[in-house]
């Protein structure tokens, strides 16, 4: 394969996780963790792909030290797109934290057994009411 179809395999490749981290937050939002799953075992392999390439400007198979400079072009969108798909996978790792943290509260809201001695009640001026009130209201 030469330097020029390596490339535009490699681009091709970028795009195409670019295109699929796009996707795997859409379907984070409409909460479909069915099409979430399905989209990484085609995660994985493009990543794999990536990962065997050497995307330096000095690789042996990119042309070294002398690269075309349409492999230079090609090889700055490349890592252009590559910066763009770290952003989108930032941005979709947050999403999912932010979920299971909300989650995480709310099991922990619901579990504990304290959490209707620690809930404020408030009045109709919307101020709290005593903690001492409420109880002499419930003896009575």
């Amino acid at each position: 394969m030469n330097d020029n179809q390596h490339l535009a395999l490699s681009l091709e490749k970028v795009q195409s996780l670019k295109t699929l981290l796009e996707d795997e937050f859409s379907a984070l939002k409409a909460k479909d963790l069915g099409r979430f799953e399905s989209y990484q075992a085609s995660k994985a392999d493009i990543l794999s792909f990536l990962a065997q390439q050497d995307l330096s400007p000095s690789s042996e198979h990119l042309g070294g030290p002398g690269l075309v400079k349409g492999n230079v072009l090609m090889l700055d969108q490349v890592l252009n797109i590559l910066d763009e798909c770290k952003t989108l996978h930032r941005r979709n790792e947050i999403f999912i934290n932010r979920k299971l943290d909300s989650i995480r509260n709310a099991l922990s809201t619901i579990q504990s057994s304290s959490s209707a001695a620690s809930v404020d009640v408030y009045d109709r001026l919307g101020k709290i009411r005593s903690r001492r009130r409420q109880q002499t209201m419930g003896d009575a």
